[in-house]
């Protein structure tokens, strides 16, 4: 079961994608840790990968993909995965799907994690984080017992920038121009789901295994 998770940023996508591994026992990946573990193994494809983040530059699709491709041939991906982070993009999407092609292999089933973006702003803007342990908490759902304070240290609750509604609409704003596409993509090839990201996080769950299972 190879599974792809869309979704704009701050929908839940990647907590989905969590559960959905933890449910099938299949692995989480995340663009994101591959690279750093192929850089802190010092493999050929994360050194390459390095010259170009060590220059602030986006990592080239082909190389991208091939870093993927190395991973998800182990062994633990042999009954499937779910790709959280990528794609991106359409082109992305081609050369990801032209690799797999290539060895036979295709995606299963493009999830797509569906929230408006007044709820995101809205989510992502009640999120406080704790600088000095690193917890996090929401003023609505999960609100610290003292208001702007930590529970677990006592200091003081900030709103990150990433979570300022301002930089939460660019975000989205990206995400609608390059990633959105990729659901007329994955639907033209019939393997698009899409669930309500803005229910209860099990209710959201519960919707994505009706489709697994």
């Amino acid at each position: 079961m190879k599974i792809i998770m869309l979704g704009a940023p701050g929908a839940g996508k990647g907590t989905q994608a969590k559960m959905i591994a933890e449910k099938y026992g299949i692995p989480h990946v995340s663009t994101g840790d591959i690279f750093r573990a192929n850089i802190k193994n010092g493999t050929e494809l994360g050194m390459e990968a390095k010259k170009y983040m060590d220059q602030g530059l986006l990592v080239p699709d082909e190389l991208t993909v091939k870093i993927l491709l190395d991973r998800v041939a182990q062994e633990d991906c042999r009954n499937g995965y779910v790709l959280d982070g990528f794609p991106r993009t359409i082109p992305q999407a081609d050369v990801l799907d032209k690799a797999l092609t290539e060895l036979g292999d295709q995606i299963d089933y493009a999830i797509n994690v569906d929230v408006p973006d007044e709820n995101i702003v809205k989510r992502m803007g009640g999120r406080r984080a704790c600088l000095s342990c690193g917890a996090t908490y929401h003023i609505e759902h999960v609100p610290p017992k003292a208001e702007g304070i930590c529970d677990a240290c006592g200091q003081e609750l900030v709103l990150r920038d990433d979570d300022k509604p301002e930089t939460v609409q660019n975000r989205l704003n990206v995400y609608h121009e390059q990633t959105q596409p990729l659901i007329e993509f994955y639907s033209a090839k019939e393997v698009l789901k899409t669930v309500d990201g803005t229910q209860d996080m099990k209710d959201v769950f519960a919707a994505v295994t009706a489709i697994l299972d």
